[in-house]
């Protein structure tokens, strides 16, 4: 049996950004070593990857710090920079343009395996950032609430339910902030690059009042009470922990963004070989066969509703990720969000 100790810290100070912090160790077992994992995942959604983790390498003790996207970015970069808290072990994002980012500054630090390198080459880049998961971004609705005629099948289905029927959406559909979440962000900012609607749906959300919110477990949550009717962009991974019954999921037909999240080992991690064990167990057939237990690993399946090979539209592990990093673009686009938003940003 192995413990897992949720401490739950809700912490505010800037300078201990961490939103849970939990422990993994296989009972009676001499620790060797020491390892911290600051990751964007749930808790919940991860526990039981660690659990196995420290079962197959019981001289690890593993404490693993869940933050939001934002913190976890800011506090890596100050941590290569030489300022800040000490740096992890590794730092695992859904932000993955920030991981690129972080590697492009060169704050990380190199790493090849078997398993790494039988990684497709959209999943790796420069030996420095794996991506770990393949989850989609779906769309969400309340399944009691929302009658089938106005599931949005696409997002032109979308965009043509927010024209024909503003009052009854007025304040119930909901996205991520995209200043408080790096993934909100980052799906927001794929979506401007492949899709002709993106524009379109923007005025709509305006059009009805729209939410941006912070967080896939809020959003799922307000979604499953009523408070919002559908939610757009959501991370689909969470749901089957999160959600219940009255959650319908929609893998959208006209593409479905799909997200790998980066696994980075700092430069100066204290145990980088601890940090490269857990990367290839992540990445093993054992670890594999977990994440996709937990969702955060999504393949296609026969259903029309579900992901299919067709429609998937990976978001790759490559520099061309540093253009939504790049200060001047992020402003325009930040901007350009918050006037079409208006006050309901």
């Amino acid at each position: 049996m192995i413990r897992a100790i949720a401490l739950s810290l809700l912490l505010s100070s800037a300078a201990h950004a961490q939103e849970a912090v939990s422990t993994y160790a296989a009972p009676g077992a001499a620790v060797t070593t020491p390892l911290v994992v600051r990751s964007t995942t749930d808790t919940e959604i991860f526990a039981p990857l660690l659990d196995a983790f420290v079962t197959a390498h019981p001289g690890i003790a593993l404490t693993y710090e869940q933050w939001g996207s934002n913190a976890l970015y800011a506090a890596a970069l100050r941590a290569c920079d030489g300022g800040g808290d000490a740096q992890p072990d590794a730092v695992i994002s859904s932000g993955v343009h920030q991981i690129v980012d972080l590697v492009n500054r060169a704050c990380a630090r190199p790493y090849t395996s078997g398993r790494t390198l039988a990684l497709p080459e959209a999943r790796r880049w420069r030996n420095e950032v794996w991506g770990i998961t393949a989850e989609a971004a779906v769309t969400i609705y309340n399944k009691d609430l929302v009658p089938d005629v106005d599931v949005p099948r696409t997002r032109f289905d979308l965009l043509d339910l927010l024209r024909r029927k503003p009052e009854s959406y007025r304040g119930k559909i909901a996205t991520y902030d995209i200043e408080a979440s790096g993934l909100g962000y980052l799906f927001a900012f794929m979506d401007s690059q492949q899709a002709t609607t993106f524009g379109g749906l923007l005025e709509g959300f305006a059009r009805v009042d729209a939410v941006a919110t912070c967080c896939s477990a809020e959003i799922i949550s307000s979604v499953e009470s009523g408070k919002f009717l559908i939610a757009y962009n959501v991370l689909g991974s969470y749901l089957d922990v999160m959600a219940n019954g009255r959650v319908g999921v929609i893998y959208p037909q006209d593409y479905t963004l799909v997200l790998s999240r980066a696994y980075m080992i700092p430069k100066s991690a204290p145990h980088p070989e601890g940090a490269a064990l857990l990367l290839d167990f992540i990445l093993s057939p054992a670890g594999q066969t977990i994440l996709r237990r937990n969702r955060l690993v999504q393949s296609a399946e026969p259903d029309q509703t579900v992901l299919q090979d067709s429609i998937q539209r990976t978001i790759p592990i490559a520099p061309t990720l540093l253009v939504a990093m790049d200060q001047a673009r992020r402003r325009i686009f930040v901007g350009n969000w918050r006037a079409i938003f208006g006050e309901a940003y």
